[in-house]
């Protein structure tokens, strides 16, 4: 571990003189570390909660529990961590705990005891002395774009963390640096944002993954840095496909630094758009690290049109406009991308893009009348009760050579089951079809009819089973929703093969 920077002078308004050495913005100021209480003003919450615009269903099974590092693993932020060896070479032996989601993107941890506590969804790691309830939630760096000056730079994301501050001693900020080039030469300290002004705040300590600082109150905090060397980040790309009846393909490709306040950022732009866009599920970090001035083409084989094709990386975490490449395919396939740095000729990224990783859902599907023909074939076929005759139906399914059962399902099918599916279907999508919160998360955010939320529920529980996305699959995870219309449809879908 290396030590943080010396002490600066302090100052105790935003109208601190500009010409201070390490903030020359008119409202950033340096102070020592000062046990001030709890400097949450309602400034500060309103910014939260603008911040946090999407409104997001309660989880109700976030109680503080124990987690093991392939849980933890599983959750939407720690899915795009870095594998640089250098940066995981450190492994603390923190307890992992899962908080609970609240509404507009806000979590909430609930400790019971002393000790040191490492977030699985946000990577922050608190250090409380008793019980305590700490809410926090990841912010934008662009509404504060003007209180980080040069030559400070952003280090990580930034959060609003609400509780009693005498209870927490410190919080481990992560941060998206590799610092396995430049460690000797780079100083660390948090902007702190009060509603007096802006301070920039020593830090204790700083490890290959987190900034440690001593909490002094509580408000939006967040790392920077200053480098006499050149940065290197951990990157990711991310994959957004619009959503539109033309037979052709557009992307948008972005690449971000692997901080979550730019990713969300990322986020927020997609949703605000005119276009209609999905998220595509590809493994997103970076190979190779990024540097600030470099320059990076982005290639797909077979060749595609991609506007701008050659990008020189900058950092855009204050940036309020994100950049991206669009990759523009007149005809659909599949295809592969691939970022490489024009330098090296080193590939730092890649994926392969198949038609299964995207929906090109009807705006206004057909409902199909399988579910009705199939009960009055039913009906006609026996009368011994349905559950004996859905027996024999499904021994005759299951023949040896296998044909019938991988008889894939169809999008007029999923749409019917998902007009059947209840208000528990989020629930269904985890207990009976193993699908993680982050993925109902993310369909949730699209903000779009209930039914093609469904749908697309059904579309990932597809994409995950592949060759074994077949109706008697679903049977079998479903056959114990307590709903007759749900069944109905399933013994339909059983009937067609």
């Amino acid at each position: 571990m290396s030590r943080g920077a010396g002490v600066a002078e302090s100052s105790d308004d935003r109208s601190a003189s500009s010409e201070e050495k390490d903030c020359p913005s008119r409202n950033l100021d340096t102070s020592k570390d000062s046990k001030s209480g709890d400097d949450s003003s309602s400034e500060s919450s309103l910014e939260s909660e603008s911040d946090n615009e999407e409104p997001k269903p309660e989880k109700t099974n976030g109680e503080l529990r124990e987690s093991s590092t392939e849980e933890a693993s599983n959750q939407e932020f720690n899915e795009i961590q870095s594998h640089c060896e250098h940066c995981n070479a450190e492994n603390k032996h923190n307890e992992l705990v899962t908080p609970r989601l609240l509404s507009r993107g806000q979590f909430l941890l609930k400790v019971d005891t002393e000790g040191t506590y490492q977030c699985t969804e946000t990577g922050l790691i608190f250090e409380v002395n008793r019980k305590v309830d700490i809410k926090y939630c990841v912010l934008s760096w662009s509404k504060y774009a003007d209180l980080v000056v040069k030559p400070w730079v952003v280090g990580g994301p930034l959060f609003d963390v609400k509780c009693d501050p005498t209870c927490l001693t410190s919080i481990h900020f992560p941060h998206s640096l590799c610092l396995g080039h430049c460690d000797a030469n780079m100083m660390f300290k948090v902007l702190h944002v009060k509603s007096t002004g802006a301070l920039l705040e020593y830090t204790v300590d700083h490890s290959a993954t987190h900034v440690k600082w001593h909490v002094s109150s509580l408000s939006p905090v967040g790392p920077v840095i200053q480098s006499e060397e050149t940065v290197f980040h951990h990157g990711a790309v991310i994959l957004y496909k619009a959503i539109d009846h033309n037979p052709s393909l557009s992307f948008r490709v972005y690449i971000a630094t692997n901080n979550e306040s730019f990713i969300k950022d990322i986020s927020k732009s997609v949703k605000h758009s005119s276009k209609k866009f999905m998220k595509i599920d590809k493994p997103p970090v970076c190979q190779k690290l990024l540097q600030n001035g470099k320059k990076y083409r982005l290639i797909s084989e077979p060749e595609a049109e991609i506007t701008p094709e050659e990008i020189e990386f900058v950092d855009g975490s204050l940036l309020k406009l994100k950049s991206y490449s669009e990759v523009y395919l007149e005809q659909p396939a599949e295809f592969k991308l691939l970022l490489v740095e024009m330098d090296s000729e080193e590939i730092v990224w890649k994926a392969k893009l198949r038609e299964c990783d995207w929906v090109q859902h009807d705006q206004n599907p057909k409902v199909s009348k399988s579910g009705t023909s199939g009960n009055r074939r039913r009906k006609m076929s026996s009368s011994l009760p349905d559950e004996v005759v859905y027996d024999k139906r499904m021994k005759q399914i299951d023949t040896s050579d296998g044909v019938k059962t991988k008889t894939l399902l169809t999008d007029t099918q999923l749409i019917n089951l998902a007009e059947k599916l209840g208000k528990e279907w989020v629930k269904i999508a985890i207990a009976n079809l193993k699908l993680k919160i982050s993925d109902i998360d993310a369909i949730l955010e699209k903000k779009e009819d209930v039914t093609i939320n469904k749908f697309r529920m059904l579309k990932k529980w597809q994409e995950k089973e592949q060759s074994n996305a077949t109706a008697q699959n679903l049977w079998n995870c479903l056959k114990n929703v307590n709903s007759v219309e749900v069944q109905d449809v399933l013994k339909g879908f059983l009937q067609e093969t």
